[in-house]
């Protein structure tokens, strides 16, 4: 089976490149490399039965010229999202982590990589099929 980025991996990462065409790709990522492949587990490693990845990386630099540094401000969006939008499993981003776990307060992460140059979107199964329109301010909604 093919692997595919889930709806809503996919819809966000869209919504990056609308919004930030000029962006830095360089950390960009959805599809297991070796490195996850051997931790075992990861959102970024296809599932065995759909082939779908519920997980996107994206390069924190989204100005193009690293200032401003607005991925701070676009991860506590999404984190304040995801507090209703039930397809956000979790967000990692400058060694802290926020899910349902937490309440989606920030929380130390102390995993090997601490994702201080891309911010990591991991999608719950209500985002394999659903990729409406993430309403983040910094990521084009216009409220």
């Amino acid at each position: 089976m093919k692997p595919t980025l889930c709806a809503a991996g996919k819809q966000l990462r869209e919504q990056f490149d609308d919004t930030y065409p000029d962006r830095d790709r360089t950390s960009d990522g959805w599809i297991a490399d070796a490195r996850h492949l051997s931790a075992g587990t990861s959102d970024h490693i296809p599932s065995p039965e759909s082939g779908l990845v519920h997980a996107i990386d994206v390069d924190r630099d989204v100005s193009g010229t690293a200032k401003p540094d607005l991925m701070p401000n676009i991860a506590d969006q999404l984190r304040v999202l995801a507090k209703t939008d039930k397809r956000i499993k979790y967000i990692i981003f400058e060694s802290r982590i926020a899910s349902a776990k937490s309440l989606w307060r920030w929380k130390p992460y102390t995993g090997a990589n601490k994702h201080t140059h891309h911010c990591h979107i991991s999608f719950t199964s209500k985002g394999d099929q659903d990729g409406s329109f993430f309403n983040i301010p910094l990521l084009g909604a216009t409220k």
